[in-house]
């Protein structure tokens, strides 16, 4: 990594640092019991019991963030495109979508679970459930909110409705869309993570999958990989846009 990089990352880095020294003397200093807020030397050894399989957890868990967010995305993207397509899709589709949005996800997932079974797909479908609508609307107000200038100069030229969505709208809409995804990198990790806590029972447990990085693969890391992967993908083919 160059010095650059680490410049900009260093802020970061600090404010982690300071969070978790505070995290860690704010149960001796204000007298709160351990099994109510464990530290994060307690979620470090929590981490070094090998009878857990940290290590399955970890790996289904980051296949439940891919899928709910690939699922969210093509999900999302596909009904935006409706939405902005047809007036009557909108009518239709909208508040049944708000509607949705409106679910409570952490009173939703039980019932996945119970209806789906303890699997991935149940995980992959309430992470999908928490960022899909981010990415629905932004792709609707992508599509309909082009200059009506650059539409005018299609019709001029007599470019058919297919040409005029390929050419002017997608790319208008293309740094919604990705603005969106950011969102929903993040929102398909609290979606598996919320769906995955049925794998444990001490407080430790519950904390260690979330903050922790054992065998180099976690849930922090995957959301910043999806994170920056949409930024580097919005610096490459949206380059006329500003979403830094």
């Amino acid at each position: 990594m160059t010095a650059r990089g680490l410049s900009r990352l260093l802020p970061s880095l600090v404010v982690f640092a300071a969070l978790l020294a505070a995290w860690q003397a704010a149960g001796p200093l204000f007298g709160v019991r351990e099994y109510l807020l464990p530290g994060p030397l307690a979620v470090a050894q929590a981490l070094g019991n090998f009878s857990i399989p940290w290590q399955t957890h970890l790996r289904v868990t980051t296949l439940e963030i891919l899928g709910g967010f690939a699922l969210a995305g093509a999900g999302g993207v596909a009904l935006g495109i409706m939405v902005a397509w047809s007036p009557l899709a909108a009518r239709a589709l909208l508040p049944f979508l708000v509607f949705v949005n409106t679910l409570p996800k952490v009173a939703v997932a039980p019932l996945f679970l119970l209806w789906l079974g303890y699997g991935i797909l149940p995980n992959v479908l309430i992470a999908a459930l928490i960022g899909f609508f981010p990415v629905v609307i932004n792709t609707a107000v992508g599509l309909t909110q082009v200059d009506e200038e650059l539409l005018d100069l299609g019709r001029v030229f007599g470019a058919p409705t297919w040409k005029v969505f390929l050419k002017i709208r997608l790319p208008n809409a293309l740094p919604y869309v990705l603005s969106a995804l950011k969102v929903t990198a993040t929102a398909a990790v609290v979606g598996a993570i919320v769906g995955g806590l049925r794998r444990f029972v001490l407080v430790e447990r519950v904390v260690a999958p979330v903050l922790e990085e054992p065998h180099r693969v976690t849930t922090r890391s995957t959301s910043l990989l999806l994170y920056g992967a949409v930024g580097l993908a919005a610096r490459r083919w949206a380059p006329w846009a500003d979403t830094a």
